[in-house]
């Protein structure tokens, strides 16, 4: 069984999906740690409510580079083979993605390209587009940038506001998550250039 390692600063509502759906037999994984760089994420406590390691590595007023080393530590010391970004609010460094090639994924509220960066729901929602959705692609060093693994698309509705919409779209990346962290675990792919090629 393959360990996971999870990444957050906030209440973690997809890392609260995974470890459902690994509760529920869907996934073959486990979760072996949990971080967050802030103490009062809602998600540590989550975290600790299901019985899991969860640490805090505080990234306030710390150099970068001394932050990045004391968190791909804990992940090594916890033998993590697939890191998992769950509203984790700080853009990896070049070293760290080194660190874990092909093995960091993340979870964005928008169909990438379109979209990137913070409040994505509300940028698609005020350019007017009519499809939007999530995107789980592996963690490059650039923002919102790696190889997409698999898109799920969401309607803009006449009745929608960018609040309705983004509640809409995180009910996909609850599904899209696990079903990417299971292809990535079953190694059923292949990476040509920007493209996963699905085995």
């Amino acid at each position: 069984m393959k360990n996971l390692g999870i990444l957050l600063s906030g209440r973690g509502s997809n890392f609260e999906a995974i470890a459902d759906n690994i509760a529920a037999g869907k996934l073959d994984a486990k979760i072996a740690v949990v971080i967050s760089n802030r103490a009062d994420a809602p998600g540590l406590e989550s975290a600790r409510r299901r019985g899991l390691n969860a640490l805090v590595i505080p990234s306030k007023g710390r150099p970068r580079e001394d932050h990045d080393h004391e968190v791909v530590a804990a992940l090594r010391a916890h033998q993590v083979d697939l890191i998992c970004l769950a509203g984790y609010m700080r853009l990896l460094s070049p070293w760290f993605v080194q660190q874990f090639p092909n093995r960091i994924l993340n979870i964005h509220p928008s169909l990438l390209p379109a979209f990137p960066g913070l409040e994505a729901q509300k940028q698609a929602f005020d350019y007017g587009v009519k499809v939007s959705g999530c995107t789980v692609h592996f963690v490059d060093a650039d923002l919102d940038h790696g190889a997409i693994i698999l898109q799920k698309t969401v309607p803009v509705l006449d009745t929608d506001d960018d609040h309705t919409l983004a509640v809409r779209i995180l009910e996909q990346e609850h599904i899209a998550y696990s079903e990417a962290i299971r292809i990535v675990l079953e190694g059923k792919y292949s990476i040509e250039g920007r493209r996963v090629r699905l085995a």
